[in-house]
């Protein structure tokens, strides 16, 4: 059976903390399986996923020393208070290499696309920025890693570029699916986004028991 797409996005509404249960049942399984684990979100955030995390059972501080697990809110990658697409590939890169150089399988990442792209919310380059990371998947197969989407921080129109540029949904930790809205760079057009059924999945996958 062919492995679903490593890079993964997640399309919710409500409260941020609904989604750290699952996202913590996942970092723990990744971390089981010798992955390194970046989680990038705001302080509050950080905070919950690492009650999340203690209450699944992983041993925080211990994980955090040996370098297993990395849960921060800084921001390198913002230029003035913008996020800056080139920047954010070189460190996510580097994130990578040197997980790779301490001994690790591979890397699992995770951030919220809301707290990356700063203050001034500039999401004029998120399609080309997904798509080059989206490239930067498939030449490293060790990477994965999940993009954050919040029905309620984020435009409508966001939310469907988010969606088209994942070949893969997150809806749960036992339940990933093959997103059948992916549209590859060469077939994307001026229209992509104005197709209803866009809006509609994304309805989908934010009503309750979408994960059933």
């Amino acid at each position: 059976m062919e492995r679903l797409p490593r890079h993964q996005c997640l399309i919710y509404e409500g409260a941020p903390s609904r989604q750290l249960p699952a996202l913590a049942a996942l970092m723990r399984e990744k971390l089981l399986r010798n992955q390194r684990c970046l989680y990038l979100n705001s302080p509050p955030m950080v905070a919950g996923i690492r009650s999340n995390l203690w209450a699944q059972g992983v041993d925080v501080d211990a994980a955090t020393a040996r370098g297993s697990l990395v849960l921060t809110s800084d921001r390198p990658h913002l230029v003035d208070g913008r996020f800056d697409a080139d920047r954010m590939m070189q460190l996510l890169e580097a994130a990578c290499n040197d997980a790779l150089s301490a001994g690790y399988a591979g890397l699992w990442a995770t951030g919220d696309m809301t707290w990356e792209m700063g203050p001034h919310g500039n999401f004029m380059k998120l399609v080309e920025y997904e798509w080059r990371l989206e490239r930067f998947f498939q030449t490293h197969p060790e990477l994965c890693g999940i993009c954050q989407y919040h029905k309620d921080t984020l435009p409508r129109d966001v939310l469907r570029q988010g969606l088209v540029v994942h070949p893969s949904v997150f809806v749960s930790e036992t339940l990933q699916l093959v997103n059948p809205e992916y549209v590859r760079p060469e077939q994307f057009s001026p229209g992509t986004l104005q197709n209803p059924k866009l809006d509609a999945a994304i309805d989908r996958l934010c009503s309750p028991g979408s994960g059933d």
